[in-house]
């Protein structure tokens, strides 16, 4: 009988461990599905900025048209008054 009750025991050494990586294993799933969260999120706040960044360097370059356009004209009305 000493043989079963240590066989006995290394199963319930087993099966203790087992649930310590049990418990292991979800709690790296929680992880990992909270990094997946944030990274979706950084991936949209990424990808909003950079059409943000767009949007301004085209506006800025419809002014600096504009700018130039108006230089020219004072540039033509500055020679023509001569």
């Amino acid at each position: 009988m000493p043989d079963t009750r240590n066989i006995l025991g290394q199963f319930d050494e087993i099966e203790k461990k087992l649930e310590k990586l049990m418990g292991v294993l979800k709690s790296l799933e929680e992880s990992n599905l909270d990094l997946k969260n944030t990274n979706e999120r950084l991936k949209e706040e990424l990808q909003k900025k950079i059409e943000s960044e767009s949007s301004y360097i085209r506006e800025r370059e419809v002014i600096r048209s504009k700018i130039d356009g108006i230089l020219m004209k004072l540039e033509d009305i500055s020679e023509a008054s001569r």
